[in-house]
């Protein structure tokens, strides 16, 4: 935000946003993924200009396994691969067909086919 504002104020001297320097030139989707709410990785998406997808966990009121969690919201490891074999479609990178297959393959909307994960309160 204060290149937002050095910007605003400079208009001859324009400075670039850090996570816009380190993005430059990387190939491919960014998927940002947290346990929290969407919202706190949404925060940097003005600064990123490649394709941008964020996973968050919004919603309260569940109880199971994180595993089964994580499925839910879908913060999971594999539905981090739907999501960016969703940006590579959108890409013109890969066809439909094979975001369909990693959802059947994952069984991403069985949140009983999820990895329980850690059960000891440590991750």
């Amino acid at each position: 935000m204060a290149v937002d504002r050095h910007n605003l104020l400079n208009p001859e001297d324009q400075r670039t946003a850090y996570i816009t320097r380190k993005l430059d030139g990387a190939k491919g989707p960014i998927v940002a993924v947290s346990d929290f709410m969407r919202a706190v990785q949404d925060q940097v998406a003005p600064w990123v200009t490649q394709s941008f997808t964020t996973l968050g966990t919004d919603g309260f009121g569940l109880s199971d396994t994180r595993g089964a969690l994580r499925r839910h919201f879908k913060v999971d490891a594999e539905s981090i691969v739907i999501a960016t074999l969703q940006q590579l479609v959108a890409q013109g990178e890969i066809k439909p067909k094979l975001v369909q297959e990693a959802i059947d393959k994952y069984q991403i909307n069985d949140v009983r086919a999820a990895d329980a994960g850690n059960t000891e309160g440590s991750g």
